[in-house]
C-alpha cells in the first residue's frame, strides 16, 4: 500500500471537473489489493477518520473531492481479471479504465455498452454513479450490466454480492455479511421516477440488493471489483452528423427516429446552436447556416446498409435537412473522428469557463418522453427571458439533455444559479429526475431535496448509517453530512 501525504504531491486528488475549490486531506492511500484496503478501512473506522473514494477525476459533481480525513485512490486496483465470451462477461478491478475494458472486449468480438464521454473514467466510478453515456439509448445504463460486486465495507469487512443473491422489499430488508453481522435497512418512503436516474439510493419494492450499491457514490462501501455483462459486438456501426437550419427540425427529426421500428439505433445526440458553434470551432466544414445538429449511431449488423441509408435519407429530407448537410462515417477510423468531435463539447465548455473565471451551472435532467417537448419549451422560454449564455447538448433519444449555463459576471452567475433550480423544479413536476447519469455528489443536494423532499434525504441518511454507523465514507456525497447527526 502506498501512502502519500506531501501536500504538493496530493493536490491533484482534490480536483475533478466540478471545479469545487478548497478540497483537502491529510493523506492519500493507494491500496494494491482488496485486503490492503480492508486493513486500512478497519483502522480508519476505529479512529472515525473520514474516507473519500477517488476514481479517475472525471466526475462533474465533486464526489471525489475530500474535505478532511483520507483519500482512497483506486488507481492501483486496475487489473482486467477475465474477459469471457462463454459467459458474456468481464471481471475487472475498480481502477480499470472504461476505455481499456471496451478495447479488451472488442478484441474478443464483444461489446461493453457503457459509453461515457470521458476516456479516463474508472469502471468503479461509473458503477458508483450508474453512468450511462450516449449508447444507453439502446443498451440502458450501467446498472443493467452489473452482475457481481466485490466491496470493502466501512468497517473493513470484505463482502461479495451477486445479482439474484439477495432481494429487498418493504417486508424483507436485511443483508447478512460474511461475519454474521446483519444490516437492517430502513425502508425509504420516496418513489423513484420510471426513467433512468442516478439521483440518490436506488430503491424499489422487491429489488435486487446489488442495485442499492450501484449509484451509491462511495457512501455505503468501496467497490473493488466487478463482473459486468457484455453483448456481442456489432459487426458494423454507421455513424453520422446531420445538420439543421432550425432547432425545431432537429427535435422533430429525433421524435420520428424514435418511432421508426426498421432502425436499430445505438445513440441519438442533440446539439443546439451554442454546441454547433463549438463544433464549428473544431471543424471548419460544419455548414455555415446550421443552428442545430443530430449525431446518431446505427447498428447495421442485421441490416442492409443501402436500405438503412435510404431510410435515413428519407427521414433527413422530411425534416428540412439534406444529404449535402450530412456527414457519414465511411470507416471505423471516421467513426472515431466523429466520436472525438462529439466528445469535445464538454471539454470546450470547461475551457471557456476556466477562462471566464465564473462557475458553470449544468443540469443532468431527464423527463418522461411525453413531457420532453414541454421541458424543451421551458428551457427556450427561460433563456429568451434571461438572455443568459448557454449550450445544450446530450442524449435526446432518452429525453435527457445537459443544459450548461455560462455566466460572464457575478450578476449572471446569481441568475444562473436561480434558473438551474427552476429547471430542477420543472423537471420534477413533469415526473423527471434531476440527475440522470452524473449523480448528486456535493453540488446537487438542493436539487435532490426538490426531487425527494427533506424526508427523502433523511431516509437516505438512515440507509447510510445502517451500513456505516461511524459515518466515515463519502461524507457530503448525495446529502449533507449534517443529516447524519
Amino acid at each position: 500500500m502506498i501512502i502519500k501525504s506531501d501536500k504538493d504531491i496530493i493536490q491533484n486528488y482534490f480536483e475533478d471537473t466540478s471545479n469545487i475549490r478548497g478540497g483537502h486531506a491529510d493523506e492519500v492511500v493507494i491500496p494494491e489489493s482488496s485486503s490492503e484496503l480492508a486493513s486500512f478501512m478497519k483502522e480508519a473506522n476505529a479512529g472515525r477518520t473520514p474516507v473519500t473514494v477517488s476514481g479517475g477525476g472525471t466526475g462533474t459533481t465533486g464526489s471525489r473531492i475530500p474535505f478532511g480525513g483520507a483519500v482512497v485512490s483506486m488507481e492501483r486496483l486496475n487489473r482486467t481479471i477475465d474477459v469471457s465470451a462463454a459467459k458474456m462477461s468481464a471481471t475487472v478491478e475498480a481502477g480499470v479504465l472504461v476505455e481499456e475494458l471496451k478495447d479488451s472486449a472488442e478484441g474478443r468480438g464483444l461489446f461493453y455498452t457503457s459509453h461515457p464521454t470521458e476516456k479516463t473514467a474508472f469502471i468503479g466510478g461509473t458503477i458508483a454513479t450508474n453512468a450511462s453515456g450516449a449508447r444507453s439509448f439502446k443498451y440502458g445504463p450501467t446498472r443493467k450490466y452489473v452482475k457481481r460486486l466485490k466491496m470493502v465495507m466501512a468497517d473493513g469487512e470484505e463482502f461479495e454480492l451477486s445479482r439474484g443473491q439477495i432481494f429487498l422489499s418493504k417486508d424483507k430488508h436485511e443483508i447478512k455479511l460474511p461475519s454474521g453481522r446483519v444490516i437492517d435497512i430502513p425502508v425509504p418512503r420516496y418513489r423513484m421516477p420510471n426513467i433512468k436516474s442516478s439521483a440518490g439510493y436506488f430503491w424499489k419494492d422487491c429489488m435486487d440488493a446489488i442495485d442499492l450499491f450501484v449509484g451509491q457514490e462511495g457512501t455505503l462501501s468501496v467497490i473493488t471489483e466487478a463482473e459486468l455483462g457484455l453483448v456481442t459486438k456489432p459487426s458494423g456501426i454507421l455513424s453520422s452528423f446531420v445538420f439543421f437550419k432550425e432547432e425545431e427540425d432537429a427535435i422533430s427529426f429525433t421524435e420520428e427516429v424514435k418511432k421508426e421500428n426498421a432502425l436499430d439505433v445505438l445513440s441519438i445526440e442533440y446539439f443546439d446552436r451554442g454546441a454547433v458553434d463549438t463544433l464549428r470551432g473544431r471543424n471548419k466544414n460544419v455548414p455555415a447556416a446550421a443552428l442545430a445538429a443530430i449525431f446518431f449511431e446505427q447498428d447495421v449488423t442485421r441490416k442492409d446498409p443501402d436500405a438503412v441509408m435510404d431510410l435515413w435519407g428519407e427521414l433527413i429530407s422530411r425534416h428540412n435537412s439534406s444529404l449535402d448537410d450530412t456527414w457519414v462515417a465511411m470507416s471505423e477510423k471516421d467513426s472515431g473522428v466523429f466520436l472525438d468531435l462529439r466528445h469535445s463539447i464538454p471539454d470546450a465548455i470547461n475551457d471557456r469557463i476556466k477562462r471566464s473565471g465564473f462557475k458553470k451551472f449544468s443540469t443532468d435532467i431527464a423527463v418522461p418522453g411525453n413531457k420532453f417537448l414541454e421541458m424543451v419549451f421551458y428551457y427556450r422560454q427561460a433563456f429568451n427571458e434571461t438572455g443568459l449564455s448557454h449550450t445544450i447538448f446530450g442524449h435526446i433519444g432518452e429525453n435527457h439533455l445537459h443544459v450548461n449555463i455560462l455566466p460572464g459576471s457575478q450578476k449572471e452567475a446569481e441568475a444562473a444559479k436561480k434558473l438551474s433550480l427552476e429547471f430542477a423544479k420543472k423537471a420534477v413536476s413533469l415526473g423527471g429526475t434531476i440527475a440522470a447519469e452524473h449523480g448528486i455528489g456535493k453540488l446537487k443536494h438542493e436539487y435532490l431535496e426538490v426531487m425527494y423532499g427533506r424526508e427523502g434525504m433523511m431516509d437516505m441518511a438512515r440507509i447510510k448509517k445502517a451500513f456505516d454507523p461511524n459515518c466515515i465514507l463519502g461524507l457530503d456525497n448525495i446529502f449533507p453530512k449534517e443529516l447524519l447527526a
